[in-house]
């Protein structure tokens, strides 16, 4: 029964977690292109812009990181004690790990959009944007399919699902263009 309960929290901040991760980038996008505005323009929402930032990364964001953390091993202990690690959990796990450099790759980001600084023009932010989608598809997919899936077939899904992701994001900005 415990694990059930466990079992949910870990999924609630995961979900939290990538709310977070999925939004944090928009809104480096927008106050990005906020430079472009006239002064008064600029200042107005790029002020709002880090007052939604801050609450989203420090409201959210972290402390779903840090909870999904701390729920995802309880679970996994609960569940076999420590015993074991099946092939696809340490694949997840390794995609996980990949997940929390995304995350602190994002702070990084955070951090200087915060002291005005924008290294990253929001084409680049728009690309960095979709990693998490990238992550999250890995994830479910290994944590739901487990043993039953074929590496090869899921290397290949994967794959093809980031090309088309960034086939998709450059024809959308074909399309920005011409507006």
């Amino acid at each position: 029964m415990e694990y059930q309960y466990v079992k949910a929290l870990h999924i609630i901040f995961i979900v939290t977690w990538f709310a977070g991760m999925f939004y944090i980038p928009r809104l480096f996008i927008y106050n990005t292109e906020a430079n472009e505005k006239d002064a008064a323009a600029k200042t107005v929402l790029q002020d709002q812009f880090r007052i939604m930032m801050k609450r989203l990364w420090y409201g959210i964001t972290w402390p779903s990181a840090i909870l999904t953390l701390i729920f995802g091993p309880w679970m996994w202990y609960l569940y076999t004690g420590f015993k074991g690690l099946p092939d696809w959990l340490f694949v997840k796990l390794l995609f996980v790990l990949g997940l929390y450099a995304y995350h602190i790759s994002l702070h990084q980001l955070f951090l200087q959009q915060m002291n005005g600084v924008f290294k990253y023009s929001s084409q680049k932010l728009r690309v960095w944007n979709e990693v998490a989608t990238i992550f999250l598809i890995a994830i479910v997919i290994l944590a739901t399919v487990k043993d039953s899936m074929s590496w090869v077939w899921g290397l290949v899904g994967l794959i093809a699902f980031i090309i088309v992701l960034m086939s998709a994001i450059r024809i959308y900005k074909v399309i920005r263009q011409k507006n």
